[in-house]
């Protein structure tokens, strides 16, 4: 079997790519993660063209990941962990629907294990207000352009990581200790 045959992807939008990037470049059984665009209707959206809410484009991480070491139930649960799923259209500061929580799954499964998650976690009240994630089919993904890619890190002490990205790769860390790369 090749690895590709053992391969998995799931795209996620929670906010800031860099975020959702940080945290599963850094979880065990992922092989890699891009910073990407999807859900929206432009072809080859620029950053400056997502930015500006007119794509219809959330910000997205495309994440590969080996499901015989990490289920795609596992990738939920830190998704949902690491970004606020009850915001519609917003993560802190971050306003618009290019920021929405988005989950756009590849099979049949995906859609069952995203909807199964949603109710557990809505039921568990694990959130004040009711998960407002979209759980649509994937169609496309644009990567977002280089300077995106591996952006925390790449830049660590640039203001944005500090104030927002560091503490979510914290949660995670803390949250998924037995979780993490070695």
């Amino acid at each position: 079997m090749s690895s590709e045959q053992n391969s998995e992807v799931a795209t996620l939008g929670g906010g800031c790519f860099w975020c959702l990037e940080a945290v599963f470049d850094d979880l065990r059984g992922v092989a890699s993660v891009e910073s990407g665009y999807a859900g929206g209707h432009a072809a080859d959206p620029s950053y400056e063209e997502v930015c500006a809410g007119t794509t219809g484009h959330a910000e997205v991480v495309r994440v590969t990941f080996d499901p015989r070491a990490v289920s795609f139930k596992e990738i939920l649960e830190v998704f949902f962990t690491v970004h606020d799923p009850t915001t519609l259209n917003r993560q802190g500061a971050d306003v618009g629907t290019q920021y929405r929580s988005a989950l756009f799954y590849h099979t049949p499964e995906q859609k069952e294990v995203a909807a199964r998650t949603i109710a557990e976690l809505d039921a568990a009240k694990i959130w004040d207000a009711p998960i407002v994630t979209e759980v649509v089919p994937f169609e496309r993904f644009y990567e977002a352009e280089d300077y995106h890619q591996q952006y925390y890190l790449r830049n660590p002490n640039q203001g944005y990581c500090r104030m927002v990205v560091a503490p979510k790769v914290s949660k995670f860390r803390q949250h998924f200790l037995e979780k993490l790369k070695k």
